[in-house]
């Protein structure tokens, strides 16, 4: 584990801090769609992700979801942080995109890097600025885009994180990331494929215009 956490983090981390990381964090592998947090979960660890993508979610009082961003090889959530150190409930679901390797942190040793290393401190900080930016232009793309515009940038993240331009995706899954019906997301796609910026096909959707 320590080679894969080099890896990823090595540009980041002092060998110190790795071994650290090593000791005390326990290896995950979690295909897609496990749901590793659920809204209303005490959060006892934090994720460092290895490979792979996480999408996170809220949702409303119907139980109808909606997704605020992803995150990559590389990056934590900072939410979750702040649920460890508050003690609090998780407000958010997190849900693998893909099949995923990561290591759980426990709380205990987030608190003493924050004070003990520099490098995780920072590592912190701008997680906390990186997700705060996610969630600004969740908040812009859901105020300001029109519909067809946010469910394309949503076919163009999806692509991104899964490093492919086909998306295995049904149109309810995609009606219930976005919040809006199965029938409208179906009109809007097929608008996309005649402005050909999308193919639909059977089983999945090619995004061209990435």
């Amino acid at each position: 584990m320590l080679e894969v956490l080099k890896q990823n983090y090595g540009y980041l981390f002092e060998d110190e801090l790795l071994n650290e990381i090593n000791d005390v964090g326990i290896y995950k592998n979690v295909v897609e769609g496990f749901q590793l947090i659920e809204i209303g979960d005490y959060i006892r660890s934090m994720p460092l992700l290895l490979s792979g993508a996480i999408k996170i979610l809220r949702e409303d009082a119907n139980g109808d979801e909606l997704i605020l961003y992803f995150i990559e090889s590389g990056d934590t959530c900072a939410m979750t942080l702040s649920c460890c150190l508050g003690q609090s409930k998780s407000e958010i679901r997190a849900v693998a995109e893909t099949d995923t390797d990561l290591i759980m942190v426990p709380v205990q040793k987030m608190e003493e890097w924050l004070s003990k290393y520099k490098s995780w401190q920072r590592f912190i900080l701008q997680s906390y600025h990186d997700r705060m930016t996610e969630l600004l232009h969740a908040i812009d793309t859901i105020a300001f885009l029109r519909l067809d515009e946010r469910l394309f940038k949503y076919l163009k993240d999806k692509a991104m994180v899964n490093h492919n331009e086909i998306i295995h995706v049904t149109h309810q899954e995609v009606a219930r990331d976005l919040h809006t019906s199965r029938v409208v997301i179906s009109r809007l796609l097929k608008k996309l494929e005649i402005d050909k910026k999308i193919e639909l096909h059977r089983n999945n959707i090619k995004v061209i215009d990435l």
